[in-house]
């Protein structure tokens, strides 16, 4: 046989408990705030209703629903209602705590998100007026139709104690659900709620058993307990400061019993009264809430704020614009090894000495513009060495909130990518070099010798400086490699290589094209000082060659063309190789001169 679930325990209590505060509240309300036969002046059961079923599952509600439909019930027949007015009444109370249970749960489903509070008061107290409105002609209906009382004037009662029980308990039942122990036990809150709303009891007290109209002297303690225990003690002291109206008027005490006033007079007197209380707390305890959410959240922010500073490989450092560091993150003693404390102030000068108007400069501009600003530069490490670091400088409000600005200065170490780049910077300037110099000789190669003789050509047409072009190779070059090996011939070709670049100026460019072809380009230099240069280079040649232990003699064939008019670089090139082979087939080991128009012996 299956066996039925069993429910828990709680289950049964939390209902239990439910209804024992339907039926006493009623009791309460119909016995000490109603006329024979009249509705209610303050009913705050639909609140209690309202905020129990807003603090549960909605799949929960039915049963919630039925058992303060039936603990209604008993109250109303011990006041003295007759069942079907009894149970039609009851229906009507369970319409109204649905409506706005119903449109609050759809409307803003988690009530206990702050961000949601201020739009949670405006849907509750619009649904409240629409449910208490609509409840309340059907309930005036049925007073008037059952017990003959005059529609508007019940329709009036029952709106005005519906909205202000509603208002009052149903956010009092939902904060006391929610906080549920720590409402009243929490340490520091407990004592003080009890002594304010102690405070509110002895002032109403004092209010309602003295016979002059001195009602608003209750309203500031109300004030103070809504400010000090927000939408719980504005609740707590509103249902205290009805309770104490409701209890010494019935008893014929009170400023309402020297107005003249009847039942129904006294009645409205104080629906308004407790609804100038609401009026009076309500907003502010929004008004609270919505400034401690917006608190929670600056506190949030600034802690969130502070770990991704504290924690941050970088250093974040806040900077006045005068210098003064006002915070230091602590990830400087990481890169810089000063503690934070130690960098407060202005007195620390650690930039680099050349790169502090460069700072001086950014920190400026990012303050006169507003927009970030980046730049490197070098800061001075605890232990005396300089690290290069990135720094993106930000215009931020100071915390004084006066107007002034501050900076927020990120800084991030790069000596690796400094190192990196001047390495790479390093790299391409030698293989810049490469690509321009003969790796044998180290002399300037083809490109390079053709970039130069273009510009001097050009030099030449605008300025009208002579140049002269010696075109160079080595006599019977061949033979020294077939007969002593490459190894001998490179050796040759760098002593070669040298003594032309020991004849010739340190502004003359000496260049190897290639094999033992090679040719200097003078500059502003007239005919005379190419054919000096050429004697030097073949009396220099006189002297043997030694190639590792071998003494060669070695000679050399020089072709010259100058010129002082606009000349293209290939014409002049191909002047001085043609005066090469001129001097090649008049016996070698010699030079010969040969001019744009005609050659000249050498």
């Amino acid at each position: 046989m299956r066996q039925r679930p069993t429910r828990p325990r709680t289950y049964w209590a939390d209902r239990s408990i439910l209804a024992v505060l339907i039926a006493s509240t009623a009791w309460l309300s119909l016995t000490l705030a109603r006329g024979p036969g009249e509705l209610a002046a303050i009913w705050v059961g639909n609140g209690i209703l309202t905020g129990w079923l807003l603090s549960r599952r909605t799949a929960t509600w039915p049963g919630y629903v039925l058992v303060a439909f039936v603990a209604e019930l008993p109250a109303r027949m011990l006041a003295g209602d007759e069942a079907p007015y009894a149970v039609a009444v009851a229906a009507c109370n369970l319409l109204e705590a649905l409506i706005v249970a119903g449109a609050v749960r759809r409307l803003v489903p988690d009530t206990r998100d702050p961000r949601n509070w201020m739009r949670l008061g405006g849907i509750a107290t619009a649904s409240t007026l629409l449910a208490a409105a609509m409840a309340g002609v059907l309930a005036a209906g049925l007073a008037h139709t059952l017990n003959a009382q005059p529609f508007l004037p019940t329709l009036g009662s029952w709106f005005a104690a519906h909205v202000v029980g509603m208002v009052v308990v149903a956010t009092m039942t939902l904060v006391a659900l929610r906080e549920r122990q720590r409402l009243f036990v929490a340490p520091g809150r407990r004592w003080d709620l009890a002594a304010t709303l102690a405070l509110i009891v002895a002032v109403a007290t004092g209010v309602f058993l003295n016979p002059h109209a001195v009602l608003f002297l209750a309203y500031p303690p109300l004030l103070l307990i809504a400010v000090r225990h927000r939408l719980v003690g504005a609740a707590l002291g509103v249902i205290a400061l009805a309770l104490v109206a409701a209890i010494a008027t019935t008893l014929g005490h009170g400023p309402l019993w020297q107005q003249g006033l009847d039942d129904a007079g006294r009645i409205a007197v104080i629906q308004l009264y407790i609804a100038g209380g609401c009026l009076l707390t309500i907003p502010v305890c929004l008004a609270m809430a919505e400034r401690d959410r917006l608190a929670a959240r600056l506190r949030d922010s600034e802690r969130r704020y502070r770990m991704l500073a504290d924690h941050s490989h970088d250093a974040i450092t806040r900077v006045r614009a005068d210098g003064e560091r006002t915070y230091v993150s602590p990830s400087v003693t990481e890169m810089l090894g000063w503690r934070p404390d130690e960098m407060h102030g202005p007195h620390l000068a650690i930039v680099h000495p050349d790169d502090r108007e460069r700072q001086r400069e950014a920190m400026a501009d990012a303050l006169a513009t507003g927009q970030p600003r980046t730049d490197i530069y070098r800061l001075r490490h605890k232990d005396g060495r300089y690290v290069w670091v990135e720094a993106v400088s930000r215009a931020i409000p100071a915390d004084d909130g006066g107007g002034r600005i501050d900076l927020m200065i990120t800084t991030r170490n790069i000596d690796r990518r400094v190192a990196t780049e001047r390495a790479l910077e390093e790299s391409r300037r030698e293989l810049e070099r490469q690509s321009r110099v003969d790796a044998l000789t180290d002399l300037a190669n083809r490109r390079q010798f053709e970039e130069r003789l273009s510009l001097a050509c050009r030099r030449l047409q605008r300025q009208g400086n002579p140049i002269a072009l010696l075109c160079l190779d080595i006599d019977h070059f061949k033979g020294i490699n077939d007969g002593h090996g490459h190894a001998t011939g490179d050796i040759v070709l760098q002593a070669f290589g040298k003594r032309l670049c020991d004849s010739v100026r340190d502004t003359d460019l000496v260049a190897r094209l290639g094999g033992d072809e090679f040719v200097i380009l003078l500059e502003d230099a007239a005919p005379v000082s190419a054919e000096t240069v050429a004697r030097k280079i073949v009396d220099a040649m006189a002297r043997p060659v030694d190639a590792g232990g071998v003494h060669l003699t070695v000679s050399t064939s020089i072709g010259i063309a100058c010129t002082a008019e606009p000349v293209d670089p290939a014409a002049l090139m191909a002047q001085a190789d043609a005066a090469l082979y001129v001097a090649k087939n008049a016996g070698r080991n010699r030079y010969h001169v040969a001019g744009v128009a005609n050659a000249k012996a050498g």
